[in-house]
């Protein structure tokens, strides 16, 4: 049995849902498909797939297969494009994810330019604003920022954001505005949790070189970035937020700056992919210009070539680590 024609037969299957249909794409006799799915079970000594006249399921074992077969395939695709593509250039489908808010801001207005450069990559973007399994959900890479924990990764830091705190003028005006540290105790804010634990963070600024966490209280929370703006504009209280996401605001006067000698750490922004998507050319042409895109960008800071050149797997470099430990709050959001 052909192992890997026996895998691309078993994972057509699965995703038409059909044996005729996946042998109809496959161009091979239905009796072909069925005999093969009965020699892979019989090989592998398990049951992959529950048949009934009307559906076929995937049985657990059939699950696990089915994903190990699909990452495989696509680590053998990708090799193969590495080598096949090299003389023509980075092509193919190439599918990223990045928080909303940065995409909305920074990447989106910047797509016709690396369209134009790489006219053959075809771009999948997703911007759910909810932790991705590149593994489980066949993601090339990613837009992250703060901790970077997940060891399957590498990661190339980019440049970083820096946060303010601001507010609505009307707040303000009925509270007050905050001159010190020690005046945010009597102040609301805007709370801010995490969509995977439901944790509202903590706010942080950087007193004499080190980051110090704030509880703060309020009468409302969010877990979206805009929305999260969109409560600072109705007055609900005090927010800390990447100046980026509030710019527009902030020319507009509709909110405005406090506490502007006291800010809040830095959130180093890194590029991830998986260790052996080092061989894609389009990976490898996406990096390096989302890598120039964010080094250029005025509403951030960029690093320079030395630190884009370091790459680091499952741990922060060593000139990032101290700023991604006092971010591990603030990695959890969506900004």
């Amino acid at each position: 049995m052909d192992r890997f024609q026996a895998m691309q037969v078993f994972t057509r299957v699965v995703e038409a849902n059909s044996f005729s249909l996946a042998a109809e794409n496959l161009g091979l006799p239905r009796a072909t498909v069925s005999t093969t799915i009965q020699g892979l079970e019989k090989m592998l000594r398990v049951r992959l797939l529950n048949r009934t006249t009307r559906r076929i399921s995937l049985t657990p074992d059939g699950a696990a297969y089915y994903d190990r077969c699909k990452q495989l395939l696509a680590d053998l695709e990708e090799t193969e494009a590495s080598f096949r593509d090299a003389a023509r250039g980075p092509s193919g489908r190439l599918r990223i994810d990045v928080p909303a808010s940065i995409g909305r801001s920074i990447l989106i207005p910047s797509l016709c330019e690396f369209h134009e450069r790489y006219p053959d990559v075809e771009l999948v973007i997703g911007m759910s604003d909810r932790p991705v399994d590149l593994v489980q959900e066949a993601v090339d890479c990613v837009i992250r920022k703060g901790d970077l924990p997940d060891s399957r990764l590498v990661a190339r830091r980019i440049g970083s954001f820096e946060n303010l705190t601001c507010a609505a003028p009307a707040y303000l005006e009925a509270y007050g505005e905050p001159r010190t540290l020690d005046d945010l105790a009597r102040h609301h804010a805007v709370n801010y949790f995490a969509s995977r634990t439901g944790r509202v963070l903590d706010w942080d600024y950087v007193i004499d070189g080190v980051a110090t966490e704030f509880e703060m209280k309020g009468v409302i929370a969010v877990n979206d970035a805009d929305a999260y703006v969109d409560c600072a504009l109705q007055g609900f209280g005090l927010i800390q937020a990447p100046r980026y996401l509030v710019l527009p605001h902030l020319e507009s006067g509709r909110l405005k700056e406090v506490l502007p000698e006291w800010k809040p750490s830095p959130m180093p922004i890194s590029v991830m992919y998986l260790q052996n998507r080092h061989l894609s050319p389009k990976v490898r042409a996406f990096v390096d210009w989302v890598a120039d895109l964010f080094a250029g960008c005025p509403l951030l800071g960029g690093c320079t070539a030395a630190e884009q050149e370091c790459h680091f797997v499952g741990m922060a470099a060593p000139h990032t680590e101290r700023a991604l430990t006092q971010n591990q709050n603030l990695a959890e959001s969506v900004f």
